[in-house]
């Protein structure tokens, strides 16, 4: 379904929801639709894969009000990581060796 609406040529203006029922709303949806291997990216689906998420994947499609409020309390710790900026921070020219 998803591939009907891929471009022959260039893709980079071409945008796709990671939900296809509810593209607009914020809800758990996403989550259903990795159980029932529907994840947009792979590197989505294999959040549901047989691995150490997949009890987060669970739980986040069964109960919206539990996905609602760990999403919330994530974006709340997320918000109070003190990124190192100036001469304390380190830019690695590359990313698996430090300078």
């Amino acid at each position: 379904k998803r591939r009907n609406h891929c471009p022959i040529n260039d893709g980079n203006g071409n945008l796709a929801p990671l939900d296809l029922v509810t593209p607009n709303s914020f809800d758990n949806n996403y989550f259903k639709n990795l159980i029932q291997k529907k994840g947009l990216l792979e590197s989505d689906q294999v959040l549901y894969s047989g691995g150490s998420t997949d009890k987060i994947v669970w739980e986040s499609s069964r109960n919206p009000k539990k996905f609602k409020s760990d999403f919330a309390a994530a974006m709340i710790r997320m918000s109070e990581i003190k990124p190192l900026t100036g001469h304390k921070g380190v830019i690695r020219r590359v990313c698996a060796a430090l300078p």
